[in-house]
């Protein structure tokens, strides 16, 4: 199993155009192959820090994802709206390792 786990900041006033895009991406990765987890949550002390939890069958099914076309829109999407701070690491869980 792949996990992966990171946060990303957004300015505050970017969550009312950032919350459909996300509920977009989020709904159409879900119906994905090999997906179990995929979610993204607003940390309740830092409302501009979002955190990103995923969990995917094996990498390949993880690499497909990042080739979805929703992917691909939510990338040009989020580039409109100030995001920063992405930090995003991927865990093999059979290994045990950062990949």
């Amino acid at each position: 199993m792949i996990i992966v786990m990171g946060s990303f900041r957004l300015p505050l006033e970017a969550f009312a155009a950032a919350q459909p895009m996300m509920e977009k991406v989020i709904a159409a990765t879900r119906t994905e192959d090999g997906c179990i987890l995929y979610a993204y949550s607003r940390d309740m002390v830092d409302p501009g820090l979002v955190r990103v939890a995923e969990k995917w069958r094996d990498r390949a099914a993880l690499d497909a994802h990042f080739q979805t076309p929703h992917m691909k829109v939510w990338a040009q999407e989020r580039a409109t709206l100030g995001l920063t701070e992405r930090d995003i690491m991927v865990f093999d869980s059979d290994e045990g390792v950062a990949v």
